[in-house]
């Protein structure tokens, strides 16, 4: 009797566990939280950093200067397919999130982390591999910026902060 009624608790502590874990996956599948706006970091339970420098994603764009209230083509390429991302510009000078996203593929959606639309996020959990993005310079000038991106390959696994080249401000 002891042993069925341990056997019991065991299977509805794993039955929760599981559950927990579903709706912890479920909640993050459809973007990025606004918590996670400043580090770029998922906020995933005992999920697994990777150095920026070790993964397989690279961000380009299609120029090396900007001028403000200019739009840069941004496109993300990886190797591999990955579920979740979030994409920003950022100032070199202050890491300050800048400018807009103005165009963006389907499965993401734009995020307003400290301006409305400067943030990119996926909408859906489906997979990815090349990603192409319009970002709008704001009308005043701000300095050279960076292009970057988190990268959620899994709910464990993930890159932050993977950065493009620098693009100048001409000007």
């Amino acid at each position: 009797m002891e042993s069925c009624r341990r056997a019991h608790l065991t299977a509805a502590g794993w039955a929760c566990t599981a559950l927990c874990l579903a709706s912890c996956v479920a909640a993050f599948s459809h973007g990025a939280s606004l918590s996670a706006c400043t580090d770029m970091t998922p906020q995933h339970l005992r999920a697994q950093l990777h150095s920026p420098s070790s993964s397989y994603i690279t961000v380009h764009t299609n120029t090396s200067f900007y001028s403000p209230g200019s739009r840069v083509p941004v496109t993300v390429r990886s190797t591999r397919d990955f579920m979740g991302f979030m994409l920003q510009a950022r100032r070199v000078s202050s890491d300050e999130v800048a400018g807009t996203f103005v165009f963006i593929p389907s499965g993401s959606k734009l995020l307003s982390c400290f301006e409305d639309g400067d943030t990119v996020t996926h909408s859906d959990k489906s997979l990815k591999r090349n990603l192409s993005f319009v970002w709008k310079a704001p009308a005043q000038p701000m300095g050279d910026i960076k292009f970057s991106i988190s990268i959620v390959q899994s709910y464990f696994v993930y890159w932050t902060k993977i950065e493009s080249a620098v693009v100048a401000q001409r000007g």
